[in-house]
C-alpha cells in the first residue's frame, strides 16, 4: 500500500492526531487583573505554560523541538 493510499484509509480520529506530537500553540491571554501573557498548549489543548512575552514563548517551544502556532 503506498502512502497515498494509507492516508485514504485513515480514520477521522487518526487524522486530526497528525503531527500532535510536533506541535505547540501559543495563545495571548489577559488575567483578572488585566496582565498580559501567552499560554503555551499541547496540541491537545493540554496547558503546558504562561510566559511573559509571545517571542519567549516561541523560542521556548522551540527550544523543546516542538513547532509554534498562533492561536487567535
Amino acid at each position: 500500500m503506498n502512502q497515498i493510499e494509507k492516508l485514504r484509509s485513515i480514520t477521522a480520529k487518526e487524522f486530526a492526531l497528525l503531527g500532535m506530537q510536533d506541535l505547540a500553540y501559543i495563545k495571548r491571554v489577559a488575567g483578572s487583573d488585566g496582565v498580559v501573557g501567552f499560554a503555551v498548549h499541547a496540541a491537545d489543548g493540554t496547558p503546558v505554560a504562561l510566559l511573559p512575552d509571545r517571542e519567549v514563548a516561541f523560542a521556548t517551544v522551540r527550544q523543546h523541538e516542538l513547532e509554534p502556532v498562533s492561536v487567535h
